[in-house]
């Protein structure tokens, strides 16, 4: 009777222990200890079967001796004990003297860890559902093992052991589960956070195709981050507009959004521009200026038409990127700036940097988050959109305007190419809206298309103009140029009027030349960023 009290006393106690375990390791380890402890045993090993089915690992032997390789069993081969273990399902004495295959040399390293007992005794471990949890090894120099084995409180150690580590196991299944289940809603709502915001967007990146599509969600994705961000179009794509989308969906849409046109400003100012100066740091800086990167502290600095910043001050940049730290021009103290860096350019260039004129490594700097735009003519589906949308932007510019445009209108537009993609159409728009009738719908006579084979009347299906018509657009042209300019007699400042020939020979060929000012500018014999500079400083406006 004193027997059997003690031994409900021990399980009891023992259940307690095993109870309070929240994790298989400690689980394993709390159990084998007290089994060890409550039985004689040399030592006792709980080793855990994987989901595939073939390799124990026990957690004990890994922090004990993890450089044996004792702590896995890769039980691919019968003659493995453990392997003909699992197979039978059946529980076995093992003795050390019996000579038998040991083909795994962790099953060696086991048995040295284990004192090299006189017999192990090797045992599964089931769950309710019959499912194969793992394997108890016992170790002793006694090789009587029914005097543990069929004890009544050594079954019902088993049965609590093989219940609680069910209990862990589904536990720890759930747990994975609710994770997995939010880690599967977070991913849903960010996805729709992400559609609503590009949804947003729509409005402002107008188009129905599916490369718009992709350029709202990317455009969106982009401002969710702080990497620097490259956007590349050709000219009149909206570069500018997707910039600005950028800056107003990220975190620092509360901070400033600092422009500069790099090709816009003379080689000469633009460092001052950027870094700013202090007084005195060169001739005609009366007093000190700060720089733009200091302006855009907290928001977004813009560097469009990055591909033609000079390579002295490409390599500044880079630096200004990595450290976040400048000098202005004339200081001695360096200055730190935290912005976020969107660029644009509609140069190629990987070209230009085979040609020299760009650093490669600035270019990876940049191009951290790229961004492409389509030109119009390959986006045929975004045509009717965005004709509607500069339509609308007219009416409520001007406060009236047309209805609408007609479906002849748009077959007019259709067969057109758009060399200056966006921009240029929102041109021809506007021009065509002023033309409208008020509550009319734009009709393909008002359509002015900057086509050289085409007068400017639609004539679907015609044979291109003669070479007589293009001589008569180009004195056209000529015309339009020289009623721009006061009559001689009347010229009384010799300066304003050769500013005023300037600004109308300039307007001349960007016209002629659809807005494109590399060819502009090669066609006068300038650079092109001279022709920019001129450009601003006459206020002329291409096409």
């Amino acid at each position: 009777m004193g027997q059997m009290q003690t031994e409900l006393h021990t399980g009891i106690e023992l259940a307690l222990a095993l109870i309070g375990q929240k994790n298989l390791p400690d689980l394993l380890r709390t159990a084998t200890s007290q089994m060890q402890k409550t039985f004689g045993l040399e030592r006792c090993w709980a080793l855990e079967l994987d989901l595939s089915g073939r390799t124990l690992h026990c957690s004990a032997l890994a922090d004990q001796q993890s450089s044996q390789g004792a702590s896995e069993f890769v039980c691919d081969d019968f003659s493995h004990p453990f392997a003909r273990l699992l197979q039978s399902g059946l529980p076995c004495a093992v003795s050390r003297v019996a000579g038998y295959r040991l083909e795994h040399p962790g099953f060696q390293a086991l048995i040295a860890l284990s004192g090299r007992p006189g017999s192990m005794w090797l045992e599964p471990f089931f769950g309710s559902d019959g499912r194969t949890l793992g394997v108890l090894v016992l170790c002793s120099d006694q090789p009587e093992w029914a005097r543990v084995t069929e004890q009544a409180l050594y079954r019902s150690l088993r049965q609590i052991i093989s219940h609680q580590w069910v209990s862990v196991l589904r536990n720890h299944d759930q747990i994975w589960q609710r994770r997995l289940l939010k880690r599967s809603l977070d991913h849903l709502q960010d996805a729709q956070l992400l559609r609503q915001r590009a949804k947003r967007l729509a409005t402002v990146l107008v188009g129905h195709s599916q490369q718009m599509d992709e350029l709202r969600l990317q455009t969106v994705r982009a401002a969710s981050s702080q990497l620097a961000v490259l956007v590349q179009a050709e000219t009149g794509c909206g570069k500018d507009v997707v910039a600005q989308a950028v800056h107003e969906f990220s975190a620092r849409a509360k901070g400033p959004m600092v422009v500069v046109n790099c090709a816009a400003i003379p080689d000469t100012l633009l460092e001052s521009q950027l870094f700013g100066h202090t007084k005195g740091a060169f001739s005609g800086a009366d007093r000190a200026q700060e720089g733009l990167l200091t302006q855009a502290r907290g928001g977004t600095l813009f560097l469009d038409e990055i591909g033609d910043m000079p390579l002295a001050l490409q390599a500044k940049l880079l630096r200004v990127l990595e450290s976040g730290q400048f000098r202005p021009l004339g200081a001695q103290q360096e200055q730190h700036s935290d912005f976020r860096l969107v660029a644009a350019t509609h140069q190629p260039l990987q070209q230009a940097i085979n040609d020299g004129r760009f650093r490669r490594d600035l270019f990876y700097r940049l191009n951290q988050f790229p961004l492409r735009i389509e030109p119009l003519r390959q986006r045929p589906d975004d045509l009717e959109a965005l004709t509607r949308h500069f339509i609308r932007a007219y009416c409520e510019r001007e406060g009236a305007g047309p209805q609408g445009i007609s479906s002849r209108g748009l077959r007019r537009l259709k067969h057109y190419d758009f060399p200056g993609n966006v921009r240029e159409l929102r041109n021809v728009i506007e021009l065509a809206c002023l033309q409208t009738p008020l509550g009319d719908d734009i009709q393909p006579d008002v359509i002015r298309l900057d086509d050289p084979f085409n007068d400017g009347v639609y004539n679907s299906g015609a044979a291109p103009l003669a070479s007589e018509q293009c001589a008569q657009r180009s004195d056209n042209l000529d015309r339009e140029f020289l009623a721009g300019l006061p009559p001689l007699a009347q010229v009384q400042d010799l300066k304003a009027a050769a500013q005023a020939f300037e600004a109308a020979l300039i307007r001349q060929r960007l016209q002629q030349y659809h807005g494109n000012r590399s060819q502009a500018a090669q066609s006068l014999g300038l650079p092109k960023r001279t022709l920019a500079h001129k450009c601003l400083k006459y206020e002329v406006m291409h096409p």
